[in-house]
């Protein structure tokens, strides 16, 4: 099969397509043939070696968090998965690879693609919504009535976070150029903040909740908007010694962790805020959920630019600038 590696990590290297062996199914996996990949700045960190303390891989690698597509082989004790179904995931970490033509993947991280969205719309969903979904639901549970900070609204996880924080009945601030505010607003945003022109950190007082994805700067101005008892999650760093426990980090790489987090760790218990980092991780169920959501038009994705799997590597730059709104997709097929 056809698929975009690595051989070594680089910050100015591109891709290289080659042949790959298809994978080989085990008793829980299935086989996807893929028709879509999304394309995340995760790919982009990876690739450059950002984290490899935290996601050590063996190179050559295949990137490629989010994939839809069908599936073409099952293993032998898959039970809620059949040849042609037409699915969607965002396979484990070190199990991605969905830059390729087929990729397998545990049933468990798997889900039906909703009916009412094509291939493309299908894979750059789960990665983004599971991210949200996670800090929104799971680490901050929030509930309604909630005051709610998602940065950069225009983003990936931004779009999707938004949907998801107003169907939950919170009050959703965010920020973004002024180019994009009506797109927000009509994506359920209530306050939408220009971040060339004004601090949001004068704007916003008393949140509960802040979903940061921005630079050091942003995470520390965002500890001043909420209130005592409030959440401050980040899905951009820097990762803490509770995310080592989790991941099962060798001793050295918790230490590493806990000097690395410690200044926005003692800022955050100094103003009786919770301080946590997530790393999302793969989950079929989760998933599922989401699924409804989306064939009940709760959540809607947003697709900003499709490129041809040929044009992988120009997909991956684009995303690298920052101009995207919503997701960038690869067409495989």
């Amino acid at each position: 099969m056809k698929a975009f590696i690595i051989n070594k990590y680089s910050k100015k290297g591109s891709l290289q397509l080659t042949e790959m062996p298809v994978p080989e199914v085990k008793d829980t996996d299935v086989l996807v043939d893929v028709y879509a990949a999304g394309v995340n700045l995760l790919d982009s960190k990876i690739k450059t070696g950002e984290f490899k303390l935290i996601l050590p891989y063996k190179l050559p690698l295949i990137l490629g968090h989010d994939v839809a597509g069908i599936v073409t082989k099952v293993g032998k004790n898959v039970k809620k998965f059949k040849v042609g179904d037409e699915v969607y995931a965002r396979p484990a970490d070190h199990r991605i690879g969905t830059f390729a033509e087929f990729i397998v993947i545990d049933e468990r991280e798997v889900a039906l693609k909703p009916k009412n969205i094509s291939m493309e719309e299908a894979a750059s969903i789960p990665l983004v919504a599971l991210t949200a979904w996670q800090v929104l639901l799971e680490r901050a549970q929030i509930k309604k009535g909630d005051k709610v900070f998602i940065q950069a609204g225009s983003g990936g996880v931004g779009t999707i976070a938004i949907q998801l924080a107003k169907y939950f009945g919170a009050t959703v601030a965010t920020t973004a150029s002024a180019k994009s505010f009506d797109f927000l607003t009509e994506l359920g945003a209530d306050v939408v903040i220009d971040y060339k022109n004004s601090d949001f950190e004068n704007r916003l007082s008393n949140y509960d909740v802040v979903l940061n994805s921005q630079d050091q700067k942003t995470l520390e101005k965002s500890l001043k908007i909420l209130k005592s008892g409030g959440k401050l999650i980040s899905i951009s760093g820097p990762p803490t010694p509770d995310f080592a426990k989790e991941i099962k980090a060798p001793w050295f790489v918790k230490i590493i962790l806990s000097l690395i987090s410690s200044g926005i760790r003692k800022r955050a218990k100094n103003k009786n805020v919770d301080y946590s980092f997530l790393f999302m991780r793969a989950d079929g169920q989760q998933l599922s959920e989401i699924t409804s959501l989306i064939e009940a038009k709760i959540i809607k994705p947003t697709v900003d630019k499709v490129f041809s799997f040929q044009e992988t590597n120009e997909a991956l730059s684009y995303v690298e600038s920052g101009r995207a709104k919503g997701k960038v997709v690869i067409r495989v097929k």
